[in-house]
């Protein structure tokens, strides 16, 4: 029986849309509009429905707020909440000429997570959310949001100690939405790795279960995948492979955080669009981050993601990236001799709990 593939990470955009977001620049690769009909153009590989002649089929994928420009009053969410009204447009299957969907879409669409400004503190966050529930307008689209995040990436230090912030995130708990955790070992630096197991100990202290968090964290933290490499062991000796394990060894250690299997394109040396590259000396390459992903969060809190459209980046672009990194995965998968069942969970089984999606 085919495995339903579950997308965890995808970002849509279209073109009207891009004056709009904090990234976009003349000379930004991703300039363009990326919509689901590119979307199912990178994804065409795979049937959206079970096909006896493949093994996975693509189910749907879960939405990840695209950094628009924001701030954290209440003057600046405009441009968040359009993003809300562009999805809730896509769950409904009322596409806007020009956007890049059809009314057949809307079937893909399982899982909404918007931005939201969590450093601002549970009331702003009651009134953000207020807010985007009337621009999600029906009940049915509603509950695909499952969670949220701020984008903590390129955000100063201290941002994540903040007493709003931490409050913010207990106040998400209550509320049963999921935190997307968004911070970057390679670029930012290692501190944001310190400072994100430091914050997650505030905001589990005292906390009862079933008032967790649940933290769903982005693409391995973006480690430093291009540290020199020869042999595993030149990577497993490595002092920033040392203490990214660690961190996530100790961020693992709380039963409701989940890591994407995601954004590696992105670290790793770019690949050209052909000629195609070695996926098994790339899985080879990526065997020591992701055993010790699979070694500390186990294959039950370990989630597949492609990171769309920012994979065609270091991907080798919209033809080939999305088909490439799945490729990766079935072969990380392998190594790591997982169970039919285990890997069900990887591929969509494990997003389903972490969001409480509905599918």
């Amino acid at each position: 029986m085919p495995i339903p593939i579950v997308d965890s990470h995808i970002h849509l955009f279209p073109q009207a849309h891009l004056p709009t977001l904090a990234w976009h620049g003349p000379d930004n690769p991703l300039g363009a509009q990326h919509s689901i009909d590119e979307y199912r153009t990178a994804t065409q590989t795979v049937p959206t429905s079970p096909d006896e002649t493949t093994t996975t089929y693509l189910r749907g994928f879960v939405f990840l707020e695209t950094d628009r420009i924001s701030s954290l009053d209440d003057a600046g969410w405009t441009h968040a909440l359009d993003e809300v009204s562009l999805l809730t447009r896509i769950a409904l299957g009322e596409p806007i000429s020009g956007e890049g969907h059809q009314p057949a879409d809307r079937s893909l669409c399982l899982g909404i997570v918007p931005w939201a400004p969590v450093p601002a503190g549970p009331d702003a966050l009651a009134r953000y959310l207020s807010l985007a529930k009337q621009r999600a307008r029906t009940e049915e689209v509603w509950k695909k949001v499952r969670g949220v995040r701020y984008l903590l990436q390129d955000k100063p230090a201290g941002t994540m100690l903040n007493p709003g912030f931490v409050e913010g995130l207990k106040w998400l708990g209550r509320q049963k939405l999921v935190f997307d955790l968004g911070i970057d070992a390679r670029q930012g630096g290692l501190w944001q790795l310190r400072e994100a197991v430091e914050m997650m100990q505030k905001v589990y202290e005292g906390v009862g279960e079933e008032e967790r968090v649940v933290f769903v964290i982005n693409h391995l933290c973006k480690p430093n995948l291009r540290l020199p490499y020869s042999t595993p062991e030149s990577i497993t000796t490595h002092a920033d492979f040392i203490e990214w394990k660690a961190l996530i060894t100790a961020m693992a250690a709380h039963p409701t955080t989940y890591m994407k299997l995601s954004g590696a394109l992105s670290e790793l040396p770019p690949l050209s669009s052909t000629p195609e590259p070695d996926i098994d000396a790339l899985v080879d390459r990526l065997q020591p981050w992701t055993d010790a992903v699979f070694d500390t969060f186990g294959p039950e809190r370990v989630l597949f993601g492609s990171d769309w459209p920012v994979c065609n980046i270091g991907g080798g672009g919209n033809e080939v990236s999305w088909r490439r990194w799945r490729s990766i995965v079935e072969g990380v998968l392998e190594g790591r001799g997982l169970t039919e069942e285990q890997k069900k969970g990887v591929w969509g089984g494990v997003a389903v709990k972490a969001y409480r999606l509905e599918i």
